[in-house]
């Protein structure tokens, strides 16, 4: 068998122990599963295999299963959500803070970013929540527009211009800190071992500080199988709202009636269609590798992103959009401890259940999905991000993302309110289905040429940020199946998990029906929450990390790996 480890720690009479740098990771020495871990590897597969089995073959018990799981098992931990994420950011801003900690890098000393701001920025941005920005960036303010807490207390009327400044407030929250310091902090745990102390790229390495060597064996397994299905189902639930705004921007630039129902929604063969496009490139783009494919690709994203906004900027509600960014931060900020802790309870009162119900379907919805994407975009972002010291590392993944994700929601939605609000709009996008507010909003404010070439345009968009998405999730999932590695007869499993989410998006798109992605939406939640508590361990094992290495530090004793003792300060690659 073969095995995955670093050089041994030489034995001394340090005061304090130096790091486990030696974490030794069976894998399988030929056939098809050369260079895998088959116990992470085989156990993954069939979990995934077994849900898509059960959509397809027994949809109707599926759908009664899933409802019952989403009165009952998510009620009943939509507490253990809100609080783990609240935990989350501070624990993020402790780190980043800290003069000590902040200062240490995420690899050897003195080691440079493999690559540049720019490319990185992008990546962090395009493998995150670029899809589901669009989908919401009109979405989500419009929906608070029309219901938050603040409307159903009473305090605010529905649609009014008071309501819009809450809606920000409530939007910004779930776009935030919440989701970019959960990639952050899984990010960090994995990458900090990995650069710093040579261990396997992979979910169970993050644990060694708490569990040393038994993170080799069953228990280390177990958690790369959580984080294995906990990515599948996340990145499912980006991919369903995905492929339904694109098929409805291919419908609206006229390529047929077949790709919607008769109730507006995508066709079952659209799905198929769309899902055998996108994730056969995304699965070509992935063979390509993190260095070729997905980072080309992002800075596309980015280019395609920046100009869009710019469209919103100059022919939108420009100034009125500033305004409500530079007010919903305002407001995002204040109210942060108080919201990030908020939980609504059901007190029997008509006002209590809908606030109750209110949380579910967005709050609680939002800090699973993040918490389920977190291993992917946490392997992802741990990946890129070698050669950065930890403060740079948290402050530009929790900060430049959310503040992206705050422009967008602030312009597009901003143009999607004013037009509302003024009666330019007459309804029209209020009425709309999420995955065509966007379109709408376009459609009202431009001329009809105009309008159908800036569609146009965000499907192109679309389908990179679904492109880049999938490819980078695949990746991922490839190298924890892979005890770390993604070289060699190991990508060839890259397709197994290609078709894999396409039939995951697939069968719980066609499953939902009227209900959309639903189905999706609740089985991550399900599977968001044995990764929860892989999340808290991976908290206590870098705050571990970090602390005692500042001790070592004091002490003489070596904090990195035997490789960076004879790195010669060269960089290796800066793109």
């Amino acid at each position: 068998m073969a095995s995955v480890s670093g050089e041994p720690t030489p034995q001394t009479d340090y005061p304090i122990d130096p790091p486990m740098v030696d974490l030794p990771i069976e894998t399988h020495d030929r056939g098809f599963y050369d260079g895998f871990a088959r116990e992470v590897a085989i156990p993954a597969k069939m979990i995934v295999s077994l849900i898509i089995m059960w959509a397809i073959f027994f949809p109707v018990n599926a759908m009664e299963t899933l409802q019952v799981a989403n009165s009952t098992i998510i009620a009943t931990f939509a507490g253990w959500y809100i609080y783990l994420v609240a935990a989350l950011i501070v624990v993020c801003l402790g780190l980043a803070l800290h003069p000590q900690t902040g200062r240490l890098k995420i690899g050897c000393d003195g080691e440079e970013p493999e690559f540049s701001t720019f490319s990185w920025v992008s990546m962090l941005f395009g493998a995150g929540i670029g899809i589901g920005m669009l989908t919401y960036s009109t979405g989500e303010p419009l929906a608070h527009f029309t219901n938050s807490p603040e409307i159903i207390r009473g305090v605010v009327e529905a649609g009014s211009v008071e309501a819009v400044r809450p809606a920000y407030m409530w939007t910004f929250l779930h776009w935030g800190f919440g989701a970019w310091c959960t990639y952050a902090l899984v990010g960090l745990a994995i990458g900090y071992v990995s650069h710093r102390r040579g261990l396997p790229l992979t979910i169970r390495s993050s644990l060694v500080p708490l569990f040393g060597e038994r993170m080799s064996g069953l228990f280390g397994h177990c958690v790369d199988v959580v984080a294995v299905v906990a990515t599948i189902l996340g990145v499912a639930v980006t991919m369903g709202l995905g492929v339904q705004q694109f098929v409805a921007g291919l419908h609206r630039i006229g390529m047929g009636d077949w790709l919607l129902t008769q109730d507006a929604i995508a066709s079952p063969l659209a799905i198929i269609v769309a899902l055998v496009a996108l994730v056969g490139a995304s699965t070509l783009s992935a063979l390509s590798g993190v260095g070729r494919g997905i980072k080309w690709l992002s800075n596309i994203n980015m280019g395609l992103s920046f100009a869009l906004l710019g469209l919103f900027a100059l022919v939108g509600s420009g100034l009125y959009g500033l305004e409500l960014l530079g007010v919903g931060i305002w407001d995002y900020l204040v109210r942060l401890p108080a919201n990030s802790l908020a939980l609504f309870r059901s007190d029997g009162s008509e006002t209590g259940e809908a606030l109750k119900q209110w949380q579910l379907g967005w709050s609680v919805f939002y800090w699973a999905w993040w918490i389920a994407f977190a291993p992917f975009v946490g392997m992802f972002i741990a990946r890129i991000s070698r050669g950065r010291s930890i403060r740079e590392y948290l402050l530009g993944v929790a900060l430049v993302p959310s503040l992206m994700c705050f422009l967008w929601m602030a312009l597009a939605g901003g143009t999607a309110i004013e037009l509302e609000l003024s009666g330019v709009a007459q309804g029209r996008i209020l009425d709309a289905a999420i995955a065509e507010q966007l379109y709408e909003t376009l459609a009202v404010l431009l001329s009809p040429g105009v309008a159908l070439l800036v569609s146009g345009l965000i499907v192109v968009l679309l389908m990179t940020y679904l492109i880049t998405s999938a490819d980078s999730a695949i990746l991922i999932v490839n190298t924890i199946n892979g005890a770390g590695e993604d070289e060699g007869s190991r990508r060839y499993h890259i397709v197994f998990w290609g078709v894999a989410l396409a039939f995951v998006v697939g069968s719980m798109l066609i499953l939902g029906g009227k209900d959309g992605i639903e189905p999706i939406r609740i089985t991550m939640i399900i599977g968001a929450l044995p990764f929860s508590l892989v999340v808290v361990a991976m908290a206590a094992a870098i705050l571990k990390a970090v602390t005692f290495d500042l001790v070592r530090e004091r002490h003489g004793v070596p904090t990195t790996a035997d490789e960076c003792e004879n790195w010669d300060g060269v960089v290796k690659a800066v793109n």
